[in-house]
């Protein structure tokens, strides 16, 4: 709860919302959306993943930029990123990531961008600058160039206009639990290790043993046939070795070493009265001297705000008041995350200034961020098929332990989580998926 509404410091979007959409389907059953949201005309809109929202583009000088300008820009980067889909399952590639291969297309297209006059040329290089950054944000990655080409195209998205929960995310898992009977979940009960492979007894019972023990960190223990493992990507990059007793298989650690994992934050900004129009949904944000040609600044101290691609106007204001919130991925968002909330809010107060040319800007009321690089249980936001990567890699962390079919004891460990679904991977749907796909293994096992 933040301002006079909800904030969602995580998931924001149902991406997709269409009958091929399990979010959207319970959401719908649970009757947790707005009327325009279940309206068969938006589940029907192919979107691409980007939400077309009534935008204004601020530069760095001050002021709009004008709206055929940006949407020349954008209309030939999205021709470019749909050009990528191309190379899905390719012998021979251009380039081995998704940001190589744009930005050589641009560059081949330089000499023609902005009717071959130099300042409008500049223009359309930074605004093209701003759709990698907004690509970063979606591909939760610090840049482009660490996005394998090859695999990029087996993401699919769903049709539907995204939208969100008017009651937050959080009431589509309250709807979930309830239906389970009282105490079946705990919460804040940390894993320390946990361990397989093994012959584990409740205490005075010798006659039954479990293969699995699950330690937490407040020393309780947890004996078990099966274990169903959601746990973010980011960790499991940084603890597998020492959380899993024994270790995961070889080909299962490279797995989880190869494919990528980042930072996407977000930073809410409360404000007394808007200072944007009512029909304005989304604030972009161009810095006029940046080219997706140079290499970005590698002083984050200095620049980490220009990371930021602009703000989301929360919607509806009567619910939320009147809220923006900011987008930054990357090395930007995770050296945001070390600055107290004074500093962030008077850096937004600067930006914001220089962007509408208004000096004497009212300063935001307050700022509310998340800092998913420094929670300890996640290490960054979400998944992506990282440049030496593919899509087999998803499917190997997928795979349940021990690997021999034949085991007497089997599907000790299953794996799930928005990383191990190849084509969702990111997403929220992603994660569902996986976790029914996941029960429905031990569905199997338990019909045999």
């Amino acid at each position: 709860p933040t301002a006079s509404g909800l904030v969602e410091m995580g998931a924001h979007w149902i991406h997709g919302p269409s009958p091929g959409n399990p979010v959207f389907r319970l959401a719908t059953r649970y009757g947790l959306l707005g009327p325009e949201a279940a309206g068969e005309e938006n589940q029907r809109a192919e979107a691409g993943g980007h939400p077309p929202l009534p935008s204004v583009t601020y530069c760095s000088s001050g002021g709009p930029l004008s709206p055929s300008a940006v949407s020349e820009a954008r209309d030939l980067f999205n021709t470019l990123l749909a050009s990528t889909r191309a190379f899905r399952g390719a012998e021979e590639l251009p380039a081995p990531s998704v940001g190589q291969y744009l930005r050589e297309e641009i560059a081949r297209r330089v000499p023609n961008l902005g009717g071959g006059e130099e300042r409008a040329r500049q223009l359309q290089l930074a605004i093209l600058a701003t759709c990698l950054k907004l690509e970063c944000c979606i591909s939760g990655t610090h840049s482009m160039d660490l996005v394998a080409l090859e695999p990029f195209g087996e993401y699919v998205s769903l049709p539907g206009l995204d939208c969100t929960f008017p009651g937050g995310y959080s009431s589509l898992s309250d709807h979930m639990l309830s239906a389970l009977p009282e105490g079946t979940v705990l919460l804040n009960k940390a894993v320390r290790t946990i361990q397989w492979q093994g012959s584990f007894h409740e205490e005075g019972d010798k006659d039954r043993d479990f293969p699995v023990r699950v330690e937490c960190e407040d020393g309780d223990t947890f004996l078990a046939d099966h274990v169903i493992i959601t746990i973010p990507l980011g960790f499991l990059k940084e603890h597998h070795q020492d959380f899993f007793q024994p270790p995961l298989p070889e080909r299962k650690a490279e797995a989880i070493h190869r494919l990528g994992f980042g930072t996407n934050n977000k930073i809410f900004l409360e404000f007394e009265k808007p200072f944007w129009e009512s029909q304005q949904q989304l604030l972009e944000v161009v810095w006029e001297d940046e080219s997706p040609l140079e290499e970005p600044s590698v002083d984050l101290e200095a620049n980490w705000f220009k990371k930021l691609i602009g703000f989301v106007v929360l919607q509806p204001p009567e619910q939320h008041g009147h809220v923006l919130c900011g987008f930054i991925a990357g090395k930007e968002s995770e050296y945001m995350e070390t600055l107290s909330d004074a500093e962030v809010l008077s850096t937004m107060t600067r930006v914001l200034r220089t962007l509408t040319g208004s000096p004497h800007l009212p300063a935001p009321r307050s700022v509310l961020r998340s800092r998913w690089h420094s929670a300890p249980y996640t290490r960054g936001s979400y998944s992506y098929v990282a440049v030496g990567s593919s899509g087999d890699d998803i499917d190997v962390l997928a795979q349940p332990l021990p690997e021999d079919p034949k085991d007497p004891r089997p599907l000790q460990l299953l794996f799930a989580g928005e990383a191990t679904h190849r084509t969702f991977y990111s997403t929220t749907h992603g994660a569902l998926l996986s976790g029914w796909r996941e029960a429905e293994r031990l569905n199997q096992l338990f019909q045999a």
